[in-house]
C-alpha cells in the first residue's frame, strides 16, 4: 500500500472513531509500528490530525463545535441529535458523555425544558454552559481528567455516579457491534462509561451508521443493555436489523 493510501485510511479511522491507537492502525494497514508512527507524525505536521501518546485524535475531537471547522459527517450527526432530543421529557435528569454527536445534541436541548444534566466531559460541560437556559442545571462530575479524551475518569468520579439515578444516559460510542456490544480503546474510559450506565434508568446511543459493527478492546456492555439506538438511518434499514433482533429500540 502506498503512503498516500495509508494516510487516507488513517484519516478515515480517526474521523470515524475520533481517537485511534497506533497498534490498531498498524493492524488495519498491516505495517510495522515504526511505519504507522511515521505516518501519524507526518499527518500531524500537516495539521490533518493530532498526534497523542500511543495514537492520534481528530482535529475536531472534544473541541466544542463553535470553535471547530472539522466535524465528520456533521449533517448526519445533526439529524441524529434531532431524533435524540425527542426522547427528552420535562424534569429529566440526564447523564451525557462526550463525543461530536452528543455535542450536537447539547446544542439543540430546548431552553423551555426543566432539566438537570450531569457530564464527565469537559468539552460537553462547556457546550452545555454556552447553551444553558435558566431552566437547566449543569453539573461537571469531578475526578481525574484525561488529557487525550478530556473526560473525567477514576474512582472519585465513579463514586460520585453511585449517588445519581439518571432518567436517561446518552452514551458516546466509538465502537458498537450487535454481537460484541459497546467497546472502547481505553480501560479507564470504559469503567467510567460502565458507571454511567449503572447510574441510569435508560441507555441511549447516538451514532452514525459507519460506526456500526466495529469492535475494540474493552467491553462496556452487551448490546441488549442498550434501550435505544439512534442513527441517521430509517429504523427499518437492513443494517439495523440485527440490533432490533437483540431487543434494541431503533429511532
Amino acid at each position: 500500500m502506498r503512503k498516500s493510501e495509508r494516510h487516507q485510511v488513517i484519516l478515515e479511522e480517526v474521523h470515524l472513531h475520533n481517537r485511534v491507537l497506533l497498534t490498531d492502525l498498524a493492524g488495519i494497514l498491516n505495517v510495522s509500528m515504526d511505519t504507522v508512527r511515521r505516518d501519524v507524525k507526518e499527518l500531524d505536521e500537516l495539521s490533518r490530525l493530532r498526534k497523542v501518546h500511543g495514537g492520534a485524535v481528530s482535529n475536531g475531537f472534544n473541541i466544542y463545535t463553535d470553535q471547530s471547522g472539522e466535524i465528520f459527517q456533521q449533517d448526519s450527526k445533526v439529524r441524529i441529535a434531532k431524533k435524540g432530543i425527542s426522547l427528552l421529557k420535562d424534569g429529566d435528569v440526564i447523564l451525557i458523555s462526550g463525543g461530536s454527536t452528543n455535542l450536537e445534541l447539547a446544542k439543540l436541548i430546548p431552553a423551555k425544558m426543566n432539566l438537570t444534566i450531569f457530564t464527565p466531559s469537559l468539552p460537553m460541560a462547556i457546550e452545555l454552559i454556552n447553551n444553558m437556559s435558566p431552566r437547566h442545571e449543569v453539573y461537571l462530575i469531578g475526578g481525574k481528567l484525561s488529557k487525550e479524551s478530556q473526560l473525567v475518569t477514576g474512582g472519585e468520579s465513579i463514586n460520585s455516579l453511585s449517588d445519581i439515578t439518571a432518567d436517561i444516559c446518552f452514551l458516546g460510542t466509538g465502537y458498537i457491534d450487535y454481537s460484541k456490544g459497546i467497546t472502547e480503546t481505553d480501560w479507564e474510559i470504559a469503567q467510567m462509561k460502565r458507571a454511567m450506565i449503572k447510574a441510569s434508568k435508560r441507555l441511549v446511543a447516538l451514532t452514525i451508521s459507519k460506526k456500526l459493527n466495529t469492535v475494540n478492546r474493552y467491553k462496556i456492555c452487551d448490546i441488549n443493555t442498550l434501550h435505544a439506538l439512534v442513527t441517521e438511518l430509517e429504523p427499518d434499514a437492513d443494517l439495523l436489523r440485527p440490533y432490533h433482533d437483540n431487543g434494541v429500540e431503533l429511532i
